[in-house]
C-alpha cells in the first residue's frame, strides 16, 4: 500500500465528512489527533486545536509541546474537580451503559464540546477510527499471536463498539450545540482500511508502537517526530479521567 494513496483516501473522506471550514480539532498531541490537525490546516480548514484534562495531566502537557511545531491556535480546558462527580452522574444518566470507556470518553468529549461552545465553534473533528483500523490498542498484541483472521475480527469488533459509542456521545455533546464528526471511521474509509494489509499496521506481539503506515504517512506530511513517534496513551489515561473516575465510584 503506498502512502500516496492512504493519505489521498484521508483527504477524501475530510472532504466528505467536514462542512464547516471553520472547525475545532480534538487534540492531545498523539499521532492520530496530530495528523488530522495537520492535515485540517493543509487542507485550508480554519483549525483550532482543544485539549482537555486535569491540571498537569499528559495530554495537555504533551499537546502544547507538540504545539510548538505546528503553531495552530490552541486552546486548554482544566477539568474541574469540584464538578466532575455531578457532571459524570449527569453523562451516566444520559448514555444509560455502565460500560467504563464509554462514560470516561463521554466525560471527555463532553468538556471538548464544552470548549468549543465557549470559543463560538460548532464542528469538532476526532481521529476515532485510526486506532481500531490500525491496530493500535494493546489488545491488537495478543490477537496476532493467534493469526490474521484473530487480528480482523478484533478489529470488527472495536469498529461496531466505536461506531456505537461515538453516536452515544454526540447525544451527549448535543447540550452545547457542538457535533462531533470522525472522517476514519466513514463508511467508505472502514472499507478501505480493510484492504490494507495487517503487516503494515502491526508486526508481532512484541509490537509496541503499532500503526507504522500512519506514522510513516505523519512524518512525511510533516508530523513532529515527537509526535509521530510517541506511544499510545488512550484519552481517558492521557486525561487523568480514568483515575478520577474511579475513586469517584
Amino acid at each position: 500500500m503506498s502512502l500516496d494513496e492512504l493519505l489521498q483516501k484521508i483527504q477524501f473522506s475530510i472532504k466528505q465528512t467536514i462542512s464547516d471550514k471553520k472547525i475545532g480539532v480534538a487534540f492531545s498531541g498523539g499521532v492520530d489527533s496530530t495528523l488530522i490537525a495537520k492535515l485540517c490546516h493543509m487542507m485550508n480548514y480554519e483549525v483550532t486545536l482543544l485539549t482537555i484534562g486535569f491540571e498537569n495531566s499528559h495530554d495537555i502537557k504533551f499537546a502544547k509541546q507538540v504545539n510548538e511545531f505546528l503553531k495552530l491556535p490552541h486552546h486548554i480546558l482544566e477539568i474541574d474537580h469540584k464538578e466532575f462527580d455531578s457532571i459524570s452522574k449527569k453523562i451516566h444518566t444520559i448514555i444509560k451503559t455502565d460500560n467504563l470507556s464509554w462514560n470516561e470518553n463521554s466525560i471527555a468529549f463532553y468538556h471538548v464540546s464544552k470548549l468549543a461552545q465557549s470559543l463560538g465553534l460548532k464542528l469538532i473533528v476526532t481521529a476515532n477510527g485510526i486506532d481500531e483500523l490500525f491496530c493500535g490498542y494493546n489488545g491488537y498484541r495478543e490477537a496476532i499471536k493467534q493469526g490474521i483472521a484473530t487480528v480482523i475480527s478484533l478489529m470488527d469488533d472495536k469498529l461496531d463498539n466505536e461506531l456505537k459509542m461515538m453516536k452515544a456521545i454526540n447525544q451527549v455533546c448535543s447540550e452545547f450545540g457542538v457535533k462531533l464528526v470522525q472522517p476514519l471511521l466513514s463508511e467508505d474509509f472502514i472499507k478501505f482500511a480493510k484492504t490494507i494489509p495487517i503487516s503494515e499496521k502491526i508486526i508481532d506481539e512484541n509490537d509496541l508502537q503499532r500503526k507504522h503506515i500512519i506514522r510513516n504517512l505523519a512524518i512525511r506530511v510533516g508530523v513532529p517526530e515527537l509526535s509521530a513517534n510517541a506511544r499510545k496513551k488512550a484519552l481517558q489515561y492521557g486525561t487523568m479521567i480514568h483515575k478520577t473516575l474511579l475513586k469517584s465510584r
